[in-house]
């Protein structure tokens, strides 16, 4: 089950509060502005600063 294009809607990157897009392989959430993944498990995106990998 993928998220719902409502919880996308309203999902902000918890460091800047900016814009999060979901992967192509829709495992996570990414925020350009902070170079942030953000992991899905279990169709439950993981919002924590700590949990999230900079990306390039």
């Amino acid at each position: 089950m993928a998220l719902s294009q409502d919880l996308l809607d309203i999902l902000a990157c918890p460091k800047c509060k900016g814009a999060l897009r979901l992967t192509e392989r829709e495992d996570g959430l990414t925020c350009e502005a902070c170079k942030l993944r953000y992991p899905i498990r279990d169709d439950i995106p993981i919002m924590l600063i700590d949990e999230a990998e900079s990306i390039s």
